[in-house]
């Protein structure tokens, strides 16, 4: 600190300071040493001098307390001295730096304080060494204490060498006893004089460095530093990165910039004194402006908690004192340490400036770092001493600052010039141009006081300037090009550091001190005398005489050089940060620039192309300044009149702008826009003129008071500069053309202006000066109204009203509110409300816009008033005049906003009215609203391709059935596709309401999320113009039918029955049948039934079962009915449930479950229900009135050994009552499945706890269990025991048994089977059942047998087949248990299995209902995000895919499924019993049923099996699907789905054994949850009998009603399209399917992930449009069809029905062709079954055993799952389907087009006669079948046009049985006769044909017929 000397004040400017003199103080324990509690004492100042204070130096009060910091105390022994320097800051913060040098004295009760003593400068010290081995309670024993006695040094100079040798002198003098009169001393010390800083640019050496004597025989120099503002830090930053390290000082570093509290510990108070000056030195050019005490008494610990920041250090003594300090950052200097208190956060500083000082810090403290790793180092390089490197570590955060700061003078804004600059620093535009406005520590060290102090110091444009104004100016650019090179940074670190050691000392040379020192242990000899008292007259005589030597000089000018300060060059970014996709290239600004020369040249269509790629390029930062530059072009003297369009055009473009503004508007673009939306305008009427600003307020930036302060300073800036520019523009005009000197005058900037201003200010005139204020004043005053006039322009709305509407919303008075949610049009209110709470703008009523407007104005003027140095006159009549200005333009307002209502809505795109199903209805019509990308990714043109359909504008729609949303792309490039996204309403799963920006004008507006489980989520902005009471009547009517009060309020019974169905029908089923015919078809229907044992339909005959039976005429067909909702019947709803037990029965029985058990075989039905002893099972009416379970369907199978009313007492036992029923029974192991629900605690876990446990109590409770386990044991007693002790069936038992008397007849057996052995016979010789079969063994139960046999309980006995197949059907275990009772493990806790029971229990772990919901919502949330994701990629949906946990769930599932299966398989029965019987247990028995018989597999058996499953055994459809109001807290949990899921994972690996298709399973999933049909509703056939529904009235039936059934509906629509149907399916007889579980077999079903923007979810037939029609002129003159190219979208279009498969295809142009031909066309079911048989019959002599030979599988051990493609064959398109087995690549192609081929000749066949054929050579050749197939004759023809070998049965055959392709025949080659052939032919008669795909075997009746065949298949193939 420059000293400011202590003669009378005036010595100011004398060349040779004095150093200001105070007294030495020497408090002495003796007379007045008080003793305090702990045997301390308070310190007393002894002598001071001078006695009396100098005026401009006051004597600091408490010095005392600085002499002992740690307390004064005595001491039992004699210490060394001390000295150290303490830091006193005064009230002005001027710093005085106490020096104290402690000795000690004996300490004599008696003794008189006597002290004669002088300091010339004060500080105070005192050693805490001495102190730590002081126990002031235990004195030495000679009784002898020593007390501190310490000699002060205080100044306002920083000399601490000069301090501690004149100290030590004057205690040498007294201890060594020197002759030396010590007045003197002391005297020269007060009178010495100090050069002035930067002395060293005087003339000689003698002025920057003075030499002084104290008269003692000493020579001291006294070096002041070249720069004063440069810190002096001697050792103290090297001392600090040493005791620290380079990581603790940069967070230290950080910690004092952000204003943290830094505490410091050490033992050594010299130590704490310098850590301090070294961490303030590192902080230069800013300077700390808070509490600094590097010396903290102990005394005044208690500043420790005050709430400012501080740098304090403190003796390590008192450390527990600092423990509870919760916000302070401590550093220990002794051990190393900094702790940082969990609440602090200290930002880093911004990358990659962190790491960059970083690693230079480390080179410059550790050199050989670099060197550490080299093979030769070089020898050892001298390392810097202390002192240099304390000043190499000082240059480097001196650059750290100079590159954090750079470019700071350009955004200085210069508001004032005269008398005084005043100074005002742009934040944000700073941060802007830095590209770290997210950075929060350069943010807090801008906010600091220490910046603010920075700003007026050093923005200052005209002062001395020093080394790192010259850094920041000069060096940035050697900087940025020195950054990746540590030598040449290196290098630069140690030019600066030269610098700064030159700047401390500036004469090295001269620095020689010679001082006289006490002698070595000095202080333990006695001393002579106490510390003399000194005589003050003398001393007051050599000041006295030094005074009138000085006043004689001449007074000492400090020479200040102050010149302009250098701004340096323009800012950059720290690091140039790529802003990702809107970095803007040339390309985007020129789309910017067309748009806008578009708009003001009238080419609004050009325009509105252009727009969405302007409105995308606007995100970008260098595109928003284009506009802003560009529309300042067509601004003609501040106005632009435009008309409508113009005007909207330019108004979006500006909000788009705005909208990504932040509130500080960093990047100045609002700054831009300000002044033009004063400009644009339109004409409304006559008088009436609109501006843009009415149309951009509702944007953050214009309610920041800092915007406006920031913008208003820069105006001032740029009139004031203009204010001292003009007299010289004004002498410059003449020579105006040349042009060079204008501009360099524009190039002038304000801050070189004011620098000049400042320059001349002394030479002018007063008057002149007073004028140059004046004007200034005026200048500003002048801006201040103008931007009073601005703020009310953008502040207030053009619609008082409306803006009073959205303050309520904002949340009145709450500043985050407003700056979170872009709300208020007008934000004064509460942006207001944050300054000054008592505004009274509590309640919203009664405030009034303009009031709240004027208070905002007027704060902000006051504000920049006050700092602009405006007169309160000028700001009292400012105040008076806004409220004016508001209420003027609030006037100008209302005729704006009246005129502007008048104006024609602008032309938004027509509303597109979705179409709606039969029955369906409007609820609410059209809201416009805008559809959202929502995460997939396909919608906006990502991984899937296609364009950006999303985000559309269109409108949404509510139906009494769906949510609607209709509309088209924002972004008129995509095209004209409508866009449809729908879903159910009643698959409503969660709204919530959001806020988001509308994609075209980008305003922030309301919006809703609505997520449904069939995977569809609309996320909606709602348009401008619908109010916000619309969007809540949306909800509340979108709340209202998804969950109606009763089930009654759904759409399936809402839908009115007036509504033509799809379908056409006969009149005779329009009436109602009589119950006569009914009852007739009944029992037609029963005997057929129990004829066939099961119902099959001829429209789904799978070719296999063709020949099993009639199938049944064509017009019962639909009098049979199999819907469950059309069955007539006697019973009424519950009020009249008591009609006949004969008519219940009747209509019972044709229930699907009693259909299904009478084809099992389970039960009896004849007229009387009279059992048959020889059954094991009966169907038992007991729960026909549902009495026993309400959840139970009316007829149950039970044994036939239970009597009705016990089964009463064993539904006890069970969960709900749920006992035990039989639902299923093998047909060849005749084992049984039975269902339960879970056991309550008593029943049959009873039976195996300990014997000895007590009973229950009550008998009711024995008699249950007691019945129950009779029961069990019935139901295991009537288990077949046809099982051999091995647990193997006998293969003859296998074939008879084999679904009961249908072993097809051998032809068509050789149709079915598809392993090569074709007869029974070859079954019987098969070793191991269906493990034995050759075909199949390839298929593993997916459980490796170690799951097996852990979930039941045992060891596997047999090792397991190579292909990880279990062993045997056995292998569970010899003796298997006749009985599995599969439970939760929870519920069997405690369990111990009893050797005796013939059942056995299998607990395992399964998830509850409540896991599957949860699971499904992270499904949903994986499938369908709702927000794009910030970095998509596959992985992010795999990952969450997996956290969903729901494959988990179906891997579970599958896995216990299998269980059951095999446990079926081998003999054993099985009795489910998990939960409540009607969520999992229903899951687990379906999968069984379906994986273990074929019949489920065709769609009349899925359909059987979910009616009986499902809805008859009373799964919770409506709880689980939440239809009404009483569910909506349970939420929707999605049994059925899981369970659909399941399905479509078998159907995958095994696509071959489905009648249905996939699609099938969807549609399923889909209208289980849409309340479509009535079938999925309620919760047990209970609840659907109460309702009415399960049997309609004969009444009922008047008109044709709409499909109320989903199967129903699934029939007619499979009349009509093969939708459902897989045209793979070729099934094996008996077929038991055992799937791979494993998660990595499963895959996300596709119902989850797909979607079609064209027209919604495609799961309502009527609203898809169909297959496209080809158009006519597709085949001019009925040529050749001409290919037509059409594009396909993943996302858009429904790929299935844009691009049918093959078959599909065939199938539609057939019924097209015969539509042309006038002909009814035939249904494509039949067509299909036709071609199929005739694909049978050609590949049967081919030795092909499949079904079809469309299907080929020739490799046994595959799964016939492996995948089955569908190529276009050659000719035209037909189909050929291959497996992909181990064939290569090549051959399976080849194999394929033969089969392709092969079809289209047979399809050729069909189609023209024998005759026309063209038959090259014919004759009859024997030809050797396939494998283990006989020799047969057959009729050849050889066919050159078609290049075929075709062969017949007979010669008149038209239908040829197949075709051996020539283009694939590789050789004719002579043959050897094989097993089987004719034996009268000679052997050279036979030959073989060589194909790619076989050998063919033939052999002609002759030699030389068999040499002609020969020959001519050789011709043809040469001519080929």
């Amino acid at each position: 600190m420059l000293a400011l000397p202590g003669l009378g004040g005036e010595a100011t400017e004398q060349r040779l300071l004095s150093l200001s003199a105070h007294p030495l103080f020497l408090p002495l324990p003796a007379a007045s040493w008080q003793e305090l509690g702990s045997g301390e004492g308070q310190g007393q100042i002894l002598q001071r001098f001078p006695e009396k204070d100098w005026e401009d130096n006051p004597f600091p009060q408490g010095i005392e307390l600085f002499c002992q910091p740690s307390g004064w105390q005595l001491c039992p022994e004699r210490n060394p001295p001390t000295f150290f320097v303490a830091v006193l800051t005064d009230i002005n913060s001027e710093r005085h730096y106490c020096a104290c040098l402690t000795f000690w004295e004996p300490a004599e009760p008696t003794q008189e304080v006597v002290c004669t003593e002088d300091a010339t400068e004060r500080e105070e010290e005192a050693d805490d060494r001495g102190q730590a081995q002081l126990s002031p309670t235990a004195p030495a024993q000679s009784g002898q204490l020593f007390a501190p006695k310490t000699l002060v040094l205080v100044s306002r100079l920083d000399h601490t060498e000069v301090f501690r040798n004149s100290l030590g002198l004057i205690y040498a003098i007294h201890v060594e006893g020197l002759n030396v009169c010590l007045e003197n001393v002391i005297g020269n010390l007060l009178t010495c004089t100090v050069p002035l800083a930067g002395g060293s640019q005087l003339d000689s050496i003698e002025e920057g460095a003075r030499t002084i004597s104290l008269g003692a025989g000493d020579r001291q120099v006294i070096q002041t530093p070249l720069a004063d503002s440069l810190p002096v830090s001697r050792c103290s930053v090297a001392l600090l990165f040493r005791q620290l390290g380079i990581t603790n000082v940069l967070s230290l570093f950080c910690a004092a910039l952000t204003e943290h509290k830094v505490l410091f510990l050490s033992r050594s108070y010299q130590r704490l004194a310098d850590a301090c000056r070294g961490l303030l030195a590192l902080l230069f050019p800013l300077r700390y402006s808070f509490t600094y005490v590097p010396i903290l008494p102990a005394q005044l610990l208690e500043v420790l908690s005050t709430p400012t920041p501080f740098i304090i250090g403190v003796n390590a003594a008192f450390q527990a004192e600092t423990q509870e300090l919760l916000d302070v950052i401590i550093a220990d200097l002794d051990g190393g340490t900094v702790t940082v208190p969990e609440c602090v956060h200290i930002p880093p500083l911004p990358e990659p400036l962190q790491s960059q000082t970083h690693s230079v810090l480390s080179m410059v403290l550790d050199p050989e770092l670099e060197l550490a790793d080299l093979a030769f180092p070089p020898p050892t390089t001298s390392s810097s001493s202390l002192k240099m490197q304390d000043k190499e570590l000082r240059a480097v955060f001196l650059r750290l600052f100079a590159q954090l700061l750079q470019g700071y003078r350009w955004c200085l804004h210069i508001v004032r010039i005269h008398p005084e600059p005043v100074i005002r620093f742009h934040k944000a535009a700073f941060l802007g141009q830095r590209g770290l406005v997210e950075d929060d520590f350069l943010m807090k060290v801008l906010e600091g006081m220490a910046f603010a102090g920075f700003v007026s110091e050093r923005g200052v444009p005209y002062r001395p300037t020093d080394l790192f104004d010259e850094l920041v100016a000069h060096e940035v650019a050697r900087m940025r090009a020195d950054e990746n090179h540590p030598q040449r940074v290196l290098r630069h670190v140690q030019e600066l550091a030269e610098q700064l050691y030159k700047n401390e000392n500036p004469y090295p040379a001269v620095a020689m001190h010679k001082v006289q020192r006490p002698g070595e242990a000095s202080h333990l000899r006695r001393a002579p005398r106490p510390f003399p008292r000194l005589d003050e007259g003398t001393v007051q005589w050599i000041v006295d005489q030094a005074a009138a030597k000085m006043q004689g000089a001449p007074p000492a000018v400090k020479t200040e050089r102050r010149t302009t300060v250098p701004s340096g060059p323009p800012m950059t970014a720290i690091l140039e940060r790529c802003s990702g996709p809107h970095v803007n290239s040339a390309r985007r600004l020129e789309v910017v620039r067309n748009c806008i020369s578009y708009v003001f040249e009238g080419k609004m269509l050009e325009a509105k192309k252009l727009l969405p790629a302007v409105l995308r390029a606007l995100k970008g930062r260098a595109a928003r300044r284009c506009l802003a530059q560009e529309l300042h072009l067509h601004v003609q003297q501040n106005r632009a009149v435009l008309d409508h369009q113009q005007f909207d055009f330019v108004v979006r473009m500006m909000n788009c702008c705005l909208q990504d503004c932040t509130s500080l508007d960093e990047h100045g673009i609002a700054a831009a826009l300000l002044p033009l939306v004063t400009a644009f305008c339109r004409k409304l009427s006559p008088g009436v003129t609109q501006f843009a600003y009415s149309c951009v307020q509702e944007h953050v930036v214009w309610s920041t008071p800092q915007f406006w302060e920031a913008m208003f300073y820069g105006d001032v800036q740029t009139h004031i500069r203009a204010l001292y520019l003009e007299p010289s523009e004004d002498s410059v005009s003449p020579f105006q053309e040349v042009g060079e000197t204008q501009t360099q005058e524009d190039e002038r900037s304000a801050l070189d202006v004011a620098s000049e201003q400042r320059r001349l200010w002394p030479t002018l005139s007063r008057e002149k000066q007073q004028e140059l204020v004046q004007k200034e004043e005026s200048t500003v005053f002048s801006q201040a109204i103008h931007y009073a006039n601005r703020m009310s322009y953008l502040l207030l709305p053009l619609d008082s009203s409306k803006s009073r509407l959205l303050r309520e919303r904002a949340g009145l008075g709450d500043l985050e509110s407003a700056s979170n949610s872009l709300v208020t049009n007008s934000m004064a209110g509460s942006v207001a409300e944050s300054y000054d709470t008592e505004s009274g703008f509590e309640d919203a009523e009664t405030c009034d816009v303009a009031g709240a407007v004027v208070r905002f104005i007027n704060r902000f003027v006051d504000k920049v008033c006050t700092e602009s140095g405006v007169t309160s006159d000028h700001l009292k009549g400012l105040h008076v005049m806004v409220p004016d200005i508001v209420q003027m333009h609030i006037e100008t307002l209302e005729a704006v906003h009246r005129e502007s209502k008048r104006l024609p809505p602008i032309q938004k795109p027509k509303l597109l009215r979705p179409r709606l199903l039969p029955g369906e209805e409007c609820v609410l019509d059209g809201l416009r609203v805008y559809l959202l990308p929502d995460g997939r990714e396909e919608g906006a043109g990502g991984s899937g391709g296609g364009p950006a359909l999303l985000p559309a504008e269109g409108a949404v729609f509510l139906t009494t059935y769906r949510v609607i949303f209709t509309g088209m792309p924002t972004d008129p490039l995509v095209g004209e596709q409508v866009v449809v996204r729908s879903f159910p309403v009643a698959a409503l799963t969660k709204e919530k309401r959001i806020s988001v920006q509308t994609p075209v004008d980008q305003l922030l507006q309301d919006g809703l999320q609505l997520r449904s489980c069939t995977f569809q989520l609309l996320k909606m902005a709602f348009d401008e113009e619908v109010g916000s009471d619309s969007a809540e009547l949306f909800r509340k009517q979108l709340h209202k039918l998804r969950y109606p009060p009763d089930i009654r309020g759904t759409f399936a019974f809402t839908l009115g029955s007036a509504h033509t169905p799809c379908r056409p029908s006969r009149a005779a089923k329009d009436k109602g049948p009589s119950l006569r015919t009914l009852s007739r078809n009944l029992v037609k229907n029963a005997k057929k039934t129990i004829g066939r044992q099961y119902v099959t339909r001829k429209k789904y005959n799978p070719p296999s079962w063709e020949h099993r039976g009639q199938p049944p005429p064509e017009d019962q067909e639909d009098e049979i009915s199999v819907s469950e909702e059309l069955e007539p019947s006697t019973l009424t709803p519950s009020s009249a449930l008591k009609p006949s037990d004969r008519m219940t029965m009747s209509s019972l029985v044709e229930r699907a479950c009693c259909r299904d058990y009478q084809r099992l075989g389970l039960g009896t039905l004849s007229s009387s229900l009279s059992r048959a002893k020889s059954e094991p099972f009966r169907i038992s009416p007991v729960n026909r009135m549902y009495a026993i379970c309400r959840s139970y369907p009316g007829l149950l199978i039970v044994p036939q050994s239970i009597q009705d009313n016990a089964l009463q007492r064993v539904s006890r036992c069970y969960r709900q009552n749920r006992f035990p029923v039989v639902c299923w029974r093998s047909g060849r192991s005749k084992a049984v499945l039975l269902r339960s629900g879970g056991l309550h605690g008593k029943g049959v876990v009873g039976l195996f706890k300990a014997q000895n446990a007590p009973s229950p109590g009550q008998s009711q409770a024995d008699s249950s269990s007691l019945e129950q386990e009779k029961y069990l044991q019935a139901v295991v007693s009537s288990m077949p025991r046809y099982a051999d002790s091995s647990g193997r069936n006998t293969l003859s038992g296998f074939s008879s048994a084999h679904m009961g008397g249908h072993v097809p007849s051998p032809r068509a057996r050789v149709t079915t089977l598809s392993n090569p052995m074709a007869a029974s016979a070859s079954r019987r010789t098969a070793p191991r059942g269906k493990w034995g079969s050759v075909r199949a063994s390839g298929r593993s139960s997916g459980l490796g047998t170690d799951v097996g046999s852990r979930l039941a309980g045992r060891d596997v006995l047999s090792p397991p087949q190579a292909n990880g197949a279990p062993p045997d059907p056995g292998f569970l275990r010899p003796q298997r248990a006749a009985l599995y009772i599969i439970g939760d493990k929870a519920q069997l806790k405690g369990v111990r299995p009893d050797p005796l029971q013939q059942w056995e229990l299998v607990p395992i772990e399964v998830f509850e209902a409540r896991q599957v919901k949860a699971s499904f919502k992270k499904l949903l949330k994986a499938c369908v995000p709702g927000y794009p994701a910030a970095e998509p990629s596959p992985a992010s949906f795999l990952r969450s895919l997996e956290d969903s946990e729901w494959l988990i769930q179906i891997h579970k599932l599958l896995q216990i499924s299998v269980l059951v299966v095999e446990l079926l398989d081998s003999g054993s029965s099985v009795l489910v019993s998990l939960e409540d019987g009607w969520d999992i247990t229903t899951q687990v028995v379906s999968l069984v049923q379906l994986l273990s018989d074929p019949f489920y597999r065709t769609l009349e058996g899925f359909r059987l099996l979910v009616e009986k499953e499902w809805l008859s055994f009373g799964h919770r459809f409506s709880h689980r699907g939440a239809h009404t109001l009483a569910g909506q807290s349970s939420g929707f949990t999605p049994v059925f789905l899981q369970f659909l899921d399941c399905v479509y994972q078998v159907h995958l690996q095994f696509p071959m054994e489905f009648e249905f298709s996939q699609f099938y399973l969807k549609f399923l999933g889909y209208h289980h949850a849409s309340r479509r049909f009535r079938t999925f509703l309620l919760d047990s056939d209970y609840e659907r009998i109460e309702l009415g529904l399960l049997y309609e009235e004969k009444g009922d039936r008047k008109g044709q009603l709409a499909c109320r059934s989903v199967w129903e509906y699934v029939d007619r629509l499979s009349k009509r399209t093969p939708v459902f149907y897989n045209y793979t399916y070729a099934p094996e007889d008996t077929e038991v399917l055992r799937p791979y579980s494993n998660v990595s077999n499963l895959k996300v079903w596709d119902f989850y992930t797909e979607e079609t923007l064209a027209e919604g979810p495609p799961y309502d037939w009527e609203l898809a449009q169909g297959p496209p029609e080809p158009p006519e002129e597709e085949r001019p003159d009925g040529g050749a069809p001409q290919s037509r190219r059409r594009v396909v979208w993943p996302c858009y279009d429904s790929r299935p029905r844009v691009q049918p498969d093959a078959i599909s295809r065939l199938l539609e142009e057939l019924q097209r062709l015969e539509t042309e031909l006038g002909r009814p066309p035939e249904r494509w079911k039949d067509t299909w079954d036709r071609v199929k048989a005739a694909q049978c019959l050609e590949g049967r002599p081919d030795g092909r055993s499949t079904p079809s030979s469309l299907l080929v599988s020739s490799v046994p051990h595959h799964r016939r799952s492996l995948g089955v493609y569908l190529q276009e064959g050659p000719v035209g398109s037909t189909l050929s389907l291959s497996l992909d087995s181990d064939q290569s690549s090549g051959s399976t192609t080849s194999s394929s087009r033969q089969a392709a081929r092969r079809s289209t000749s047979t399809l050729y066949s069909q189609f023209q006669t024998a005759e026309s054929e063209n038959r090259s050579y014919e004759g009859t050749l024997y030809k050797k079948g396939a494998f283990m197939k006989p020799w047969k004759a057959r009729w050849f023809v050889l066919d050159k046009t078609k290049h075929q070998l075709r062969y017949y049965d007979h010669r008149v055959d038209t239908e040829c049985k197949g075709v051996i392709d020539l283009a694939e025949v590789e050789a004719v080659v002579p043959g050897t006769p094989t097993m089987g052939a004719p034996k009268t032919v000679d052997e050279k008669a036979f030959f073989d044909v060589k194909t790619t795909r076989r050998v063919y075997n033939f052999c002609a009746q002759d030699v030389p017929s068999a040499q002609q065949w020969v020959d001519r298949i050789q011709s043809c193939l040469s001519d080929a």
